[in-house]
């Protein structure tokens, strides 16, 4: 009887799966913050801007509050050391962030908020590089490819920039992402994710409740009705909570840069939902586009062997 003891498969690599895991949190978040740029524009003419921004993020401590009370509540010495960091955190992911997005809802497309805010993750490879991190060809090429593909997408068919007055809210939005995304790379160890993801939605919300109080006495109200409620919903639960948490996970197993080569996926989710849901037009320029986003987002979140 033969004694050989069969062959085993090759054990796959330590770093496969936790950059698997990684890289399909950020695209989880990404395709659910995808969403969040249809509601802004949908809800542009019903609720102003800021009270939008402030409700969301209500609704989000709200849910993610029977979770995590009780480990904030343990970490509070630790999260008062690192109050700055919270601060510069909540300023950034929170308050200003979604704010500007929302503002900017109001005078541009969701298809070009999305496609703008591919924007951001160029800043976080610069940011990571700045760092000491070294990004690789094959990732700095993919990113490349992506950007060409958004680039082309904003200039119809050139590369010759037309920005809206939205277009440029958008911009800054990127901007203050692209930090805030940067920024969880110096995430104390010691702060856990729920505690860091529910103090951060509570600074964040505070930080905005002057801004909140001065648009409800000047601009008033909005009216409460199934079509303000469900798309305040979807971003308080799936877009806050799901999807920050996500983000916040996958930067920590994977780091900016690569989730943020994932993050180029937004614009084509927001193409395809502004087409199915606002009626957005879509042609072959943008399905053109999208292949080079794709191309691009396969290339460099690929593992280097």
């Amino acid at each position: 009887m033969d004694q050989t003891p069969a062959r085993t498969a090759p054990a796959a690599h330590p770093a496969a799966r936790p950059i698997g895991v990684g890289l399909a949190l950020a695209a989880l978040a990404t395709v659910v913050w995808s969403g969040s740029f249809v509601t802004s524009r949908a809800l542009h003419d019903t609720v102003p801007p800021v009270q939008h921004a402030f409700w969301r993020w209500i609704i989000a401590i709200a849910a993610v509050a029977p979770f995590a009370v009780r480990q904030t509540w343990r970490q509070r010495a630790v999260l008062r050391k690192h109050l700055r960091f919270l601060l510069l955190a909540s300023l950034l992911g929170v308050t200003v962030y979604n704010t500007l997005v929302n503002q900017a809802g109001m005078t541009t497309t969701a298809g070009n908020m999305g496609m703008i805010m591919a924007a951001s993750p160029v800043l976080m490879a610069v940011y990571e590089r700045l760092g000491g991190t070294r990004l690789g060809a094959r990732r700095v090429t993919g990113m490349l490819v992506a950007c060409a593909g958004v680039l082309l997408l904003v200039g119809k068919g050139s590369f010759a920039m037309d920005f809206a007055v939205g277009d440029l809210w958008v911009i800054a939005a990127a901007f203050s992402f692209g930090s805030y995304s940067a920024l969880l790379r110096r995430r104390p160890a010691e702060i856990q994710g729920l505690p860091f993801l529910f103090s951060t939605f509570v600074l964040g919300a505070l930080m905005l409740l002057p801004a909140f109080v001065v648009s409800y006495v000047v601009q008033g109200g909005f009216e409460v009705t199934a079509g303000t409620v469900s798309p305040l919903l979807y971003v308080g639960v799936v877009s806050s909570a799901v999807a920050f948490f996500a983000w916040n996970k996958a930067i920590s197993i994977i780091g900016a840069a690569r989730a943020g080569v994932v993050y180029y996926l937004q614009p084509v989710c927001v193409a395809l939902l502004s087409f199915a849901v606002l009626g957005e037009a879509m042609g072959w320029l943008q399905v053109l586009c999208m292949g080079l986003i794709l191309g691009g987002v396969v290339l460099g979140a690929a593992r280097t062997k």
